[in-house]
């Protein structure tokens, strides 16, 4: 892999990122450049994915993607030309990430990441899968976290969206701002008596932070029926234990909730949900009708929201610069709003 301080910036890209670069300064643009990233699913979220990583100025992209376009891509791939149906949707989709930035260099993978093993997984900084079942997760998580890799993961099934981050060890850099606060006489020399005025000084300063993280495995088998995390059940924001019902629903049925099979699959949803909390020992009505009846398709705003939020911790973890999600964020349909939630700890 190559370092960071090895890289440099061209006069070219100083001009493209100039803005970047002052938000988050060279030294962070220079390891963004050295990034490798690996983008496992091209359907809207990796394609929000893909399009603000490369606009970024990361070093490369590859994009690994077995399925073909399809007409309901047309609700959230916007990098697949619709003439594109029924061709590979990675390959569908290089020729305009590519044009986003050609400084980048991108390229496309049909075969499923089923097959691939460490050694694949080894040449990149970065892994993102999305729109990938649990088991497949587990395992290249596993592989990330022996290989000392970046993990992330996210879905968006109708209006609900998640994403997942494992960074192992992760060191970081976070501005803190104190106030300095001085007595100062006032104008007229120190008679007794005279009332002070006191002066604040803004003081900012960098300070070195250091987090760990656990494994997607680890975070997904906690205990709820333990004292200590049955009492946080009652407080916590119910899209955690529906990620646990779609994973299980997805690993029974073989797909995500479908728009074509919709009475069908709401059924077998509320089947899936009752018994999936009841072995969490989580009461069943945690996670309500009205959010199963919201998991259809894959819609464009949801992606954008989802997608945002996972570039961004990417963006986070790869300049080393600010706090990262420490490790689920969740977007809730019902109360329209985004959660981070700590699991696993």
């Amino acid at each position: 892999m190559v370092e960071q301080e090895n890289i440099q910036i061209s006069e070219q890209e100083a001009q493209l990122y100039d803005r970047q670069i002052r938000l988050w300064g060279l030294d962070a643009q220079k390891r963004l450049r050295s990034a490798k990233v690996c983008l496992i699913g091209m359907r809207g979220l990796g394609c929000e994915v893909a399009k603000n990583l490369v606009l970024s100025g990361i070093n490369s992209l590859k994009m690994v993607d077995p399925a073909n376009v399809t007409e309901e891509d047309a609700t959230s791939q916007f990098l697949a030309p619709r003439d594109k149906i029924g061709s590979n949707r990675a390959e569908a989709s290089l020729e305009r990430v590519q044009q986003l930035n050609p400084m980048v260099e991108v390229t496309a993978d049909k075969s499923p990441s089923t097959e691939k093993e460490a050694e694949f997984f080894k040449q990149f900084t970065i892994v993102i899968a999305t729109c990938t079942p649990k088991d497949e997760l587990v395992r290249i998580n596993s592989i990330c976290r022996a290989e000392k890799i970046k993990f992330y993961a996210g879905d968006v099934m109708g209006f609900y969206g998640f994403s997942f981050m494992d960074l192992v060890e992760h060191e970081y850099v976070e501005e803190e701002v104190t106030q300095n606060i001085q007595p100062s006489q006032s104008e007229g020399g120190d008679e007794p008596g005279q009332k002070k005025q006191k002066l604040e000084e803004t003081i900012t300063k960098s300070v070195k932070k250091a987090m760990t993280f656990v494994s997607l495995a680890e975070a997904l088998k906690v205990d709820w029926s333990s004292e200590l995390y049955a009492k946080r059940v009652k407080r916590m924001d119910p899209s955690f234990f529906l990620l646990q019902v779609l994973f299980e629903f997805q690993n029974v049925v073989g797909h995500p909730p479908c728009p074509a099979t919709r009475d069908q699959d709401y059924a077998k949803l509320q089947e899936v949900r009752n018994s999936t909390l009841t072995k969490l020992s989580v009461p069943v009505d945690k996670v309500s009708d009205e959010l199963l009846s919201l998991l259809f398709s894959e819609l464009s705003p949801v992606c954008a929201i989802v997608g945002g939020v996972l570039s961004q911790e990417v963006i986070k973890a790869i300049s080393n610069k600010d706090s990262p999600h420490n490790n689920f964020f969740f977007y809730n349909p019902v109360d329209s709003c985004g959660v981070v939630e700590t699991i696993g700890y």
